[in-house]
């Protein structure tokens, strides 16, 4: 039995729950076999079903997939504790992935095969987890009110020039507190909270919306710039809504910092849980993740950027350009993520 989309919502909702407990019982699908892997993801997108089904066309092995947001899951590993039927917990972004670490979910796992094709920058350096995509935070603006001369970094936003001309989503979100946990790492405290208080000092409205309505509102002469990541854009780019096309045609996009450290990068990753009852086809699923066929579903499917250098883009996306990646790595800015929270909270970033 493959469960293919959302079995699990939340774990607050009794007809998830109760399906929840019907899987595992014996012979349900959530079993100690190598056939089988219990993927817990955070991915909400249909098109990772192919790669999962690939995966099993490849080996044999089958996926019982649950989804719900990261957060839940998390607490839902918690609440199962040694009974948990998680093999493999999969989310966005480094700062939820640290999270998992830091409450004792996730193993530390070897394999030659993510060693040689996952970045190092890209992966938990003891091996708990790994990033399979990749996820720039750029910087979009209004094109007929910014200039891309005018752009240079993420610093350079908390300039008063900007005042009155920025918008951004809120820093409760994991993305927002991971790009400061990355400026926490080169600047320090002190710098990292001022240049909070100027970014919040050049809002044209408080937070809010998510980071395809930070472009839409650019877009509509709301504000002329916000910080996004990158697929956002491409996914407008390719819409066939005329009103989404018309949005995707009003704005620009910048990738920052590129005369020092690079974009920042964030990314969509994965680990084996502690309790896997499957360990070795836990591995074996990561493995594939990182292959070449695998990484070229990643590239066409979300337009993220996938993390082995050889496979190709996805035109819409390649048509962005090249740019460097700030080559930080993705568990500094997920330890930085609570402090990075507290300095925005200090600085008035609701």
């Amino acid at each position: 039995m493959t469960i293919t989309r959302r079995v699990f919502i939340a774990s607050g909702a009794a007809m998830a729950a109760v399906a929840f407990d019907q899987l595992r019982k014996p012979g349900a699908g959530f079993a100690q076999s190598n056939r089988v892997v219990n993927l817990y993801s955070a991915r909400h997108y249909d098109t990772d079903t192919a790669i999962y089904d690939s995966f099993t066309k490849k080996t044999g092995i089958k996926v019982n997939l649950v989804e719900a947001d990261a957060d839940k899951l998390i607490e839902r590993i918690k609440s199962e504790g040694s009974n948990s039927p998680a093999d493999v917990l999969i989310t966005v972004d480094a700062g939820r992935l640290w999270r998992a670490q830091e409450a004792g979910l996730l193993q530390p796992i070897s394999s030659n095969v993510l060693k040689t094709a996952i970045p190092a920058n890209l992966a938990e350096p003891q091996g708990y987890w790994y990033g399979f995509t990749k996820r720039a935070r750029i910087i979009v603006y209004n094109k007929d009110k910014v200039k891309p001369s005018d752009l240079s970094t993420y610093e350079d936003l908390a300039n008063p020039k900007w005042k009155g001309r920025l918008i951004s989503r809120t820093s409760s979100h994991v993305y927002n507190q991971s790009l400061t946990g990355s400026i926490l790492a080169v600047h320090g405290p002190q710098k990292t909270e001022e240049w909070a208080r100027g970014i919040v000092a050049n809002f044209a409205r408080p937070p809010e919306g998510n980071d395809t309505a930070q472009i839409k509102a650019v877009a509509s002469g709301v504000a002329d710039v916000t910080f996004v990541n990158h697929y956002y854009v491409v996914r407008l780019m390719k819409s066939e809504k005329p009103e989404d096309k018309e949005v995707a045609s009003k704005i620009g996009v910048f990738f920052p910092n590129q005369k020092d450290r690079g974009t920042h990068i964030n990314i969509s990753g994965g680990g084996v849980v502690k309790t896997s009852p499957n360990r070795e086809a836990a591995i074996q699923f990561l493995d594939y993740l990182a292959s070449p066929e695998a990484q070229e579903i990643f590239a066409r499917s979300n337009n993220e950027y996938p993390v082995l250098a050889k496979v190709a883009l996805d035109p819409v996306l390649a048509s962005l350009g090249k740019f460097k990646e700030d080559k930080l790595n993705a568990a500094v800015y997920g330890k930085n993520n609570g402090e990075a929270l507290k300095i925005m909270d200090r600085a008035g970033w609701k």
